[in-house]
């Protein structure tokens, strides 16, 4: 409830102000609540059914994988995108709940082309099997949609001893970005369509302080805070879009990255506050949050609207873009990051250093 009492306190710093007086901080925020489109036309009140409708003329033959498939956003992004005729691929953990999203989804496109794959995110062996069953299948990559998210208040580790947080969040997807990319690479080459992976970030990565942002500490802290964790590993979902960006448009290949900011969206988590917060502050923070459909519009306007087409390494919000902090516009962190990454892969004998980035280099994990 942390992000609720910012936005709170935002709402009574501009009950005290004049609107020209406001900051640029709160400026943004009273546009949010009023659902003010910007340059691209949408804003936070925009669903993602919208934004489909309003997207590509056909996006039949198109193949996405959106992982977090079978809960929230997740499902509702692969809902739109099935509904406007792209084949998903749903990878999942629990098969079970994902079959029954899958019978959801065809109930109402019953048309839609899903295809599910299991996949463990926090475990490397189990990406591996995924990416190899899928590129098994034969199929083309147009988008590769990395939404899965975990958040944990305890410290956990993954079956590789990685805290599980960082793990999941942020490692599962760039072992599943690096292992795919060469597909989304040649399938654009062929389709002559831009293949476009999506990063689902959070605000809350503007939490995270430059002092404490340590790889080492990532992978194994010393002392463990479940938000701060998950704060770093979405700092390090945006900057992983921003460093393989320059490299793709390095190497001309048609193939963008983007990270988005999905909104804080609508759970039980505000009723339980309820008793906490008086009427007026639960009223206020009711319409801070975002329907889920809301949620998932940002995710559906980077990866399908031609507005975004040609637009690389950006951060968006309310389908506009947006502002990331210092620390993740930083390219010479974006870049040690990922060199910090690949050296991790290249220890534990996944990846070959130098596969997407300089070739043969060397690069030690210590901060």
């Amino acid at each position: 409830m942390s992000f609720i009492y910012i936005w709170i306190s935002t709402i009574v710093r501009m009950l005290e102000l004049k609107v020209e007086n406001l900051s640029p901080e709160m400026k943004a925020t009273l546009k949010y609540l009023a659902g003010i489109a910007g340059p691209s036309g949408y804003g936070s009140k925009t669903t993602a059914q919208q934004i489909s409708e309003d997207s590509m003329p056909s996006s039949h033959n198109l193949t996405a994988i959106v992982t977090g498939a079978t809960s929230g956003i997740g499902l509702e992004t692969a809902r739109v995108l099935a509904k406007r005729g792209v084949r998903v691929v749903m990878p999942a953990r629990d098969l079970s709940k994902a079959e029954r999203v899958k019978e959801i989804i065809q109930k109402e496109s019953p048309q839609a082309e899903i295809i599910i794959l299991e996949i463990d995110l926090s475990s490397f062996g189990s990406i591996q099997r995924f990416c190899s069953e899928f590129l098994s299948l034969g199929l083309p990559l147009h988008i590769l949609i990395n939404n899965a998210g975990k958040y944990s208040q305890k410290l956990e580790f993954s079956e590789d001893k990685i805290e599980l947080t960082f793990a999941t969040n942020y490692l599962g997807h760039f072992l599943l970005t690096e292992m795919l990319l060469g597909k989304m690479v040649e399938t654009a080459a062929e389709s002559c369509i831009e293949g476009r992976i999506v990063n689902v970030s959070s605000v809350i990565h503007n939490w995270v302080n430059p002092k404490h942002f340590s790889f080492m500490k990532l992978l194994n802290p010393k002392s463990y805070n479940g938000t701060k964790a998950y704060a770093q590993s979405k700092l390090a979902n945006i900057l992983h879009a921003k460093e393989l960006s320059r490299q793709l448009k390095a190497k001309k290949a048609n193939v963008s990255i983007n990270a988005v900011h999905p909104g804080i969206i609508k759970t039980g988590i505000t009723r339980d506050y309820r008793g906490f917060l008086t009427d007026s502050l639960y009223f206020v923070a009711s319409k801070l949050l975002k329907s889920t459909s809301q949620g998932a519009a940002t995710t559906c306007y980077v990866a399908l609207s031609p507005r975004v087409g040609g637009t690389s390494g950006k951060y968006y919000a309310d389908c506009n873009e947006s502002h990331c902090s210092a620390l993740a516009n930083d390219e010479s962190n974006a870049r040690k990051l990922w060199k910090q990454t690949r050296a991790l892969m290249h220890r534990r004998f996944l990846l070959p250093v130098g596969k997407c980035g300089e070739e043969g280099e060397e690069v030690s994990i210590t901060n």
